[in-house]
């Protein structure tokens, strides 16, 4: 709408005093009026040409989206009343239940908390272009999806996951789980065509064994038994999650004198580093052996509760982690975990 014409308008105007006024402006009622151009986005105050105020305001540039890019491949939100996310097949935690339904994450991250395999091996079969979500192949790394989502493996990709070892090793004393120390070598180190229990009765041992082999978990340099070493992700969270229920299992001789009590403290009722430890079961294996049955597995957990209830362990054998059992492995060798078999 234009605007009416101002008091000035008109040339020659005089005013009370008897002065003439400035001369009119030239009339642009006649002419077609020229769009103002916009002003730039963040710079000044919105306003017209002559730094008046705009009669209609400027409309707030829009944000970028900064994971545009990463959504590409992201459904929409699910629906009010939707299915909430299952729990991992493979810990039962609710790890995949903590994560927020409507926020997308990281695939690798997604594919993790569901059991179907570690973030680094994700990373690998989405690269591959071997992951589908929804039905669509996600071949971007760092692709964020929501955890609702339905994801699908490749037949190449569940061949790579089940040619990978797990292995069950007796861990003598003197040996370290992880990297070496000193003069110790590591569990890794020790593994060879020569001490493999099962060489004639499974897959021999081969180099490739020892590509991506990791302990799922730790034994103290002087405790002895079953240590599990694995290139499949799964069996690694399964066994240290933070909320992994695997049973672990050991037997321990010890020296001193136990009251009903301390062994009720030793059961539930005991702190390590300030946190409560998970209860326990703990009974009398014979008169100088205890066994022990945790949940978890703080470092030199066992130990450092012994010596809190006036007991010195002298002997630590883990003999069962989950439903695999040490058995009659001897010390110092190794075998295969058998399909059949289950944490």
């Amino acid at each position: 709408m234009k605007k009416p014409a101002g008091r000035n308008s008109s040339a020659g105007r005089t005013g009370d005093s008897g002065r003439t006024g400035p001369p009119a402006r030239p009339s642009n009622r006649n002419k077609t009026a020229t769009p103002a151009k916009p002003a730039a986005a963040g710079r000044g105050r919105p306003g017209n040409a002559m730094g008046k105020p705009a009669t209609t305001a400027a409309k707030p540039a829009a944000k970028p989206d900064r994971n545009r890019a990463a959504m590409r491949s992201a459904p929409v939100a699910p629906a009010a009343g939707a299915a909430r996310p299952r729990r991992s097949k493979v810990t039962g935690t609710n790890t995949l239940d903590m994560l927020d339904p409507f926020e997308p994450q990281r695939l690798s991250k997604i594919m993790a908390a569901k059991g179907l395999c570690s973030r680094r091996e994700a990373d690998y079969l989405i690269e591959n272009g071997w992951v589908r979500v929804n039905g669509k192949v996600v071949d971007e790394l760092g692709a964020k999806v929501l955890p609702t989502v339905t994801i699908d493996l490749d037949a190449r990709a569940k061949n790579v996951l089940g040619k990978q070892v797990t292995i069950l090793y007796h861990k003598p004393i003197g040996v370290v789980s992880g990297q070496p120390e000193g003069r110790y070598k590591a569990a890794m180190e020790c593994l060879s065509l020569e001490n493999q229990a099962d060489r004639k009765t499974s897959t021999p041992f081969q180099p490739a064994m020892l590509k991506g082999l990791a302990p799922a978990g730790r034994l103290d340099i002087d405790s002895t038994g079953l240590l599990v070493l694995t290139q499949d992700g799964r069996i690694a969270k399964q066994l240290i999650d933070a909320n992994s229920t695997v049973e672990k299992e050991y037997l321990v001789r010890v020296e001193g004198e136990l009251t009903d009590r301390g062994l009720e403290m030793l059961r539930y009722g005991l702190s390590l580093d300030g946190e409560a430890l998970k209860p326990a079961r703990v009974s009398w294996q014979n008169e100088d052996q205890l066994r022990f049955i945790l949940n978890e597995g703080k470092k030199r957990q066992i130990r450092r509760m012994c010596e809190i209830v006036g007991l010195k362990v002298v002997g630590l054998k883990r003999v069962r982690i989950g439903r695999v059992m040490l058995g009659d492995l001897p010390v110092g060798q190794w075998r295969l975990l058998t399909p059949e078999e289950r944490f």
